[in-house]
């Protein structure tokens, strides 16, 4: 699932005066529980293999990466960002503060904050929260205020519609201007065979008839 949400975003493009160019620049992430071996894989594998399909920087301090994002998009005028991927528990939790700066100023940044495993085998871990009154709320519940968006993966099948609603929220100057928006996947679900098409320009379910035209956002043909 990870390596379709990676194929997707490197295909998507805005285009503003007769001007194209790619709606992503590149992915900031520090990996550790939930995202290494989902998130992380994907963009090793396309570095390797098609190196400009999202250029991956190695951050420092979570809070920096999404406020340098947020810096980006402003500069870009709203026409460029950066994805932002980090691990569960307080690496998620370091990117509340920028998540509302981006919120408030309605600029464009998407946040890939990892999550705990959709399927439970292995719970409470290392920097999981833990409630014992309810299974189904993380930390990562708390962008829900502060994100203009905000969607859990628990199934691959969800990825397409959810990957459709941030690009639009993402990509609206007439009713935001962008803004945050946060897609949160569990950590077996990110390792969790769907095909490699699924996501990309001829993939089923993803066909380029069925990307909107008037957002802003489409599939650069090959």
């Amino acid at each position: 699932m990870a390596q379709a949400l990676v194929k997707f975003l490197g295909a998507q493009y805005c285009e503003s005066d007769g001007e194209e160019q790619k709606l992503f620049a590149g992915c900031f992430g520090i990996f550790g529980h939930g995202n290494v071996a989902g998130i992380g894989q994907a963009l090793l594998q396309a570095e390797l293999e098609e190196p400009d399909t999202l250029p991956y920087i190695l951050g420092r301090n979570e809070q920096a990466m999404v406020h340098t994002a947020v810096a980006y998009a402003r500069m870009k005028n709203r026409l460029q960002t950066y994805a932002v991927s980090s691990s569960v528990g307080p690496g998620a939790t370091n990117m509340l503060t920028g998540a509302a700066l981006a919120t408030i100023n309605r600029l464009p940044v998407l946040l890939l904050p990892a999550d705990t495993f959709a399927d439970r085998s292995a719970s409470p871990l290392l920097q999981e929260l833990e409630l014992p009154d309810s299974g189904d709320v993380t930390v990562n519940d708390a962008f829900r205020p502060v994100s203009r968006y905000f969607d859990r993966i628990w199934r691959p099948e969800q990825l397409p519609a959810a990957l459709l609603s941030a690009m639009r929220v993402l990509t609206d100057p007439g009713r935001d201007g962008g803004r945050d928006t946060l897609l949160s996947a569990g950590r077996a679900e990110q390792r969790r065979t769907t095909g490699r098409r699924s996501c990309s320009r001829s993939g089923s379910g993803m066909s380029p008839d069925r990307f909107p035209s008037d957002h802003g956002f489409r599939p650069r043909p090959r």
